[in-house]
């Protein structure tokens, strides 16, 4: 059910719970694929090598529980933020060329893809004089116009920073190593960008006009 101001907000330990789950089970999955074999292993191929098992279970994994973490988000809030419908259909997406061509570069590209995509169509529309960052980031912050575009445009070159780091990760290190980093490496650092930028929202934040009738 949906508020008169929009959709009903979740607290903020289960919205983390949400959007660190799926990462957590695909880690999860990566290191002790036997626990999840009752859910993907109907799917694998006989005689499959070791290695190449655990990373067709642990992607199935994955997007059985972006799907689920959606499901739950609309159940609880009647309501889908776009950024994290976007990543859901990339998983579901590249995920489904990884089982199909059964190679791994289909889902480690996928963050490559969608972060650059996050960060063309921000910069994109930002040079034309559209502001999508808000819809983007599904925000309940109340900004001037100059703070908007200093947030996109920070927004924007960080989301190239994760895709281009996404890349070097993939070109050098391990599935493994990728796995742990794509798990446990891209949410902290998204998370430690968005609180480094407090200083520039409290400075362009819009505070709302005191109402009359409360004094």
């Amino acid at each position: 059910m949906t508020s008169a101001n929009g959709p009903k907000k979740v607290n903020p330990v289960l919205k983390l719970v949400l959007e660190m789950g799926p990462l957590v089970l695909f880690f999860l999955a990566n290191s002790k694929p036997a626990l999840f074999h009752w859910l993907v292993g109907g799917l694998l191929p006989e005689n499959l090598p070791a290695e190449k098992a655990t990373m067709l279970t642990s992607t199935g994994v994955l997007m059985a529980a972006v799907v689920a973490a959606l499901v739950a988000s609309w159940v609880l809030t009647k309501h889908l933020p776009i950024m994290p419908v976007v990543t859901a259909i990339a998983v579901l997406f590249f995920g489904g060329l990884t089982f199909f061509f059964q190679d791994k570069t289909f889902i480690q590209i996928k963050p490559t893809i969608v972060n650059g995509l996050f960060g063309a169509v921000l910069l994109g529309a930002l040079a034309f004089g559209k502001l999508l960052l808000p819809v983007a980031l599904d925000s309940v912050l109340h900004l001037d116009e100059e703070g908007w575009r200093k947030l996109t445009l920070r927004w924007g070159l960080f989301f190239f920073v994760l895709a281009g780091l996404n890349e070097f990760v993939r070109l050098t290190q391990s599935w493994d190593f990728w796995a742990g980093f794509k798990s446990f490496g891209i949410m902290p650092l998204t998370v430690i960008f968005a609180l480094s930028q407090t200083p520039l929202i409290m400075k362009h934040e819009i505070k709302p006009e005191a109402d009359p009738e409360h004094f």
